[in-house]
């Protein structure tokens, strides 16, 4: 899979960053992930595959492009047995968001980026539009850390585990009025924490690379994004854990479902019968191969934004995978008119 998708997957979201980076700080939020859904959905059109997006734009909504359930990819046209081999053919789920931080982009605001996730079919978790409590940590802390433990035990555990003091810790945490409890308890445990908007798959991912000074992600986010988050933390041997909320009354701004009990049963409904249950990365992202990939649309912890110049852009990806245990940073530039110079920085 690697092998084939690799580079296209790569194509895939620097499409969708360059769409969107065009619409930065010009406080349209809607338009800029509009633009990034086309430039990615119609560049996985032309892809030799067959791609059946299981996170994507909306799972009950009518989003017209990347929906739930739709399929994407050259062997999913029509005339697909003029063009594709049933002995060759690939079949994949994908779960995708265009535009990570569609805020983020309409402000002019850092971390912002275009993501992907694939695996063979079946092997991502189709998340409903819930949302998750999350906790992410670096490689040296997985399966010592723990979603049930309180925040001050997971912090001396991973400050034994990175040998470091509590203090020396940053943990992200999303700016809600949810986390305050969270936000209170992290920092009279003594650990310094970063609030952040919007965007928690950069933090996530962030917590398995040394010197992006992240070393935890805790809180509560979207679901979907938690997927994404852990396909990428799966490959790199992170710790991630993610156990889903449906009690409207613990998201405080708003969830998908009327009420407690009928998000109950809509989770029965999609065969999810413990709502409770606790999911790691290898479940979330079960996969026998797993393909993560993500282009900066503007700067971020990770990845440099896109930056454009006179006739072209220059943009800077992330591929990591599980087959090859990979992790590659690609800076990549686009020539559109005849540029006069390259842009080198």
């Amino acid at each position: 899979m690697e092998s084939t998708l690799g580079l296209e997957i790569i194509e895939v979201v620097e499409q969708a960053a360059l769409a969107s980076a065009k619409w930065m700080g010009k406080g349209e939020k809607d338009t800029a992930d509009e633009v990034a859904v086309e430039a990615m959905r119609e560049r996985m059109n032309n892809i030799h595959m067959r791609g059946r997006i299981v996170i994507g734009e909306g799972e009950r909504d009518d989003a017209p492009m990347l929906y739930i359930g739709e399929e994407v990819g050259i062997c999913t046209r029509e005339d697909a047995k003029d063009y594709c081999n049933p002995d060759e053919l690939i079949e994949i789920d994908i779960a995708v968001d265009p535009c990570e931080g569609t805020n983020l982009v309409a402000y002019g605001q850092n971390g912002s980026m275009a993501v992907l996730a694939i695996s063979e079919k079946g092997g991502l978790f189709a998340a409903p539009d819930f949302y998750m409590k999350k906790l992410a940590a670096p490689p040296a802390a997985r399966n010592h850390v723990d979603i049930n433990k309180t925040a001050t035990q997971n912090l001396q555990i991973l400050a034994d585990c990175l040998d470091r003091s509590i203090e020396e810790l940053v943990v992200v945490v999303m700016d809600r009025s949810r986390h305050k409890d969270l936000i209170t308890e992290i920092r009279e445990a003594g650990a310094r924490v970063r609030l952040i908007s919007d965007g928690d798959v950069s933090a996530a991912i962030s917590c398995a690379f040394a010197g992006t000074n992240i070393h935890a992600l805790m809180g509560i986010g979207a679901a979907p994004e938690g997927v994404i988050s852990a396909a990428a933390m799966r490959c790199m041997g992170g710790h991630f854990q993610g156990q889903l909320i449906y009690d409207p009354a613990i998201v405080k701004t708003g969830l998908i479902g009327e009420s407690k009990e009928s998000n109950i049963e809509r989770l029965k409904s999609m065969g999810i019968e413990d709502p409770d249950r606790v999911y790691n990365a290898e479940e979330l992202a079960c996969g026998e191969t797993v393909l993560f990939a993500a282009c900066g649309i503007t700067p971020g912890t990770l990845m440099n934004g896109v930056r454009f110049f006179g006739g072209g852009a220059r943009t800077q990806s992330l591929v990591i995978s599980s087959q090859s245990m990979t992790a590659r940073f690609v800076d990549t530039v686009h020539m559109f008119n005849n540029p006069k110079y390259i842009q080198l920085n």
